[in-house]
């Protein structure tokens, strides 16, 4: 057995054990992150509060992103991922002892999921940035599937467990059962080692201050066109996400009851499922940026078909097909970062990619209200402007307006996939940027010349707001 053979093996042992561990791990977020939510709106009976923790729980992830990515190059890959499960815990911890001593209110609850969120921000670039130096240039694609499996598991069984134990053991128990998931996280954690990759030129390059090697990582990714539009392709899918993510229940709930809309979400959620199991057995799509946009038209298409009839089965389906593509879209996109993007820089450059996609939640929460409730809804509603045309084609009344914002932001995805394919830089990325070495620290340095030279003087409010 040669020595890189040895070395594959190892590697890919090591990822196993790490990713099963961080499944363990998810479900445990899920779980607490699906019974503190019916906890608080059943305390509260407040959306309005409910969305203020969510915000509470996100807002340290997108200030300190950056900065963590950067960390994250600096350190050992283990320690940072280590760091993100114990940061975590701690605000579960936090939470046990309010709960136990009575003192559990909104303000406390969200200092604690604030705390949470200040660590995970450490988490994905740290995990992305193992995965490069574990698996074989080969592997990318089906070890990517698998870290969507891993989420998809663990947001079908986070709130599975959390309706039954609600119920039996209530938040409290909850709280218990998170902790013991991610102590066993971090248990496995402590029995690995990663290896540590060598410095590349560009990793030199960006070598400086926080501050400097911050700023590297947009820098770097400005000068590849490529890949900076990769980035922005999938902010403005998740800013299509954040609007249906609240639009999904009002929809569901105008054309059923809450008990079927749940059972409805549960068959739907086992797209993901369907699609991570693709993901993580086929190779993937020989051409990655085809794959990520020709599912990106499939998505964008399913959206559409969600508002196009009034019936929970036609829903049902249409979200089943638009869910099951995104662990394959999701899977060729991260494949194609670790190929192209040097391991001593990839924790910034995943950091940057976090942030930049988070940051559209927010925005996507500010509009769906006005634009769902005081524009589409009454387009839609009996006698509106639009209910005499495509009013005809796919009803009138309530809940008809969400349908046909749903359909809209399909037609929006489909548009800026067709314009993405159409952008040479992105189309031919696989082409333009050769694949990095990836090299060890123990390992004999033959970096080659980066693709693209970065001037690091230069002034990032040069940089498009994105």
């Amino acid at each position: 057995m040669t020595s890189d053979t040895a070395r594959e093996r190892t590697g890919t042992r090591t990822f196993f054990i790490v990713w099963f561990g961080q499944l363990v791990s998810l479900v445990g977020t899920s779980l607490t992150g699906f019974g503190l939510s019916i906890f608080i709106f059943q305390e509260t009976g407040s959306v309005t509060q409910l969305a203020a923790v969510l915000f509470a729980s996100l807002v340290p992830r997108l200030v300190v992103g950056p900065f963590a990515g950067a960390l994250v190059d600096r350190w050992d890959r283990r320690k940072a991922m280590l760091l993100a499960d114990l940061g975590a815990g701690i605000g579960t911890l936090a939470l046990v002892a309010l709960y136990f001593t009575g003192n559990l209110a909104l303000w406390n609850i969200m200092i604690a999921v604030a705390v949470s969120g200040l660590f995970q921000a450490f988490q994905f670039p740290a995990y992305s940035a193992a995965m490069q130096v574990l698996v074989p240039k080969d592997q990318f694609s089906r070890a990517s599937g698998l870290v969507q499996l891993a989420e998809a598991l663990g947001n079908m069984g986070g709130p599975i467990l959390a309706g039954v134990l609600i119920v039996t053991a209530g938040i409290g128990g909850i709280f218990f059962v998170d902790v013991v998931t991610f102590l066993f996280a971090v248990g496995t954690l402590l029995v690995v080692r990663f290896p540590k990759p060598a410095e590349s030129e560009a990793g030199a390059e960006g070598a400086g201050t926080l501050w400097e090697e911050t700023k590297y990582g947009f820098v770097y990714l400005w000068h590849r066109h490529g890949l900076f539009a990769l980035m922005i392709y999938f902010a403005l899918i998740n800013l299509a996400f954040g609007f249906i993510g609240v639009l999904f229940i009002p929809l569901g709930l105008s054309v059923t009851g809450a008990a079927e809309l749940g059972t409805a979400f549960a068959i739907a959620s086992t797209g993901m499922l369907a699609g991570s199991i693709v993901a993580s057995t086929w190779k993937g799509f020989n051409h990655k940026i085809a794959g990520v946009v020709s599912t990106g038209i499939v998505l964008g298409f399913a959206m559409v078909l969600v508002g196009g009839r009034a019936s929970i089965i036609w829903i049902t389906a249409a979200v089943w097909i638009g869910m099951s593509v995104i662990p394959i879209m999701s899977a060729s996109s991260q494949a194609l970062w670790l190929a192209k993007v040097e391991p001593d820089l990839q924790g910034r450059i995943a950091s940057v990619r976090m942030t930049v996609a988070q940051s559209m939640i927010p925005i996507a929460y500010i509009l769906v209200g006005p634009l769902a409730d005081n524009v589409f809804e009454p387009l839609m509603a009996d006698g509106g402007a639009l209910a005499d045309g495509i009013g005809g084609i796919i009803g009138t009344g309530v809940g008809r307006g969400y349908a046909l914002l749903f359909m809209v932001l399909g037609v929006f995805v489909i548009g800026f996939s067709i314009l993405a394919w159409l952008y040479s830089p992105l189309r031919n990325v696989e082409q333009d940027i050769p694949d990095v070495e990836i090299k060890l620290e123990d390992e004999e340095d033959t970096i080659s010349e980066p693709a693209v030279t970065v001037d690091l003087d230069e002034d990032v409010a040069h940089l498009p707001a994105v």
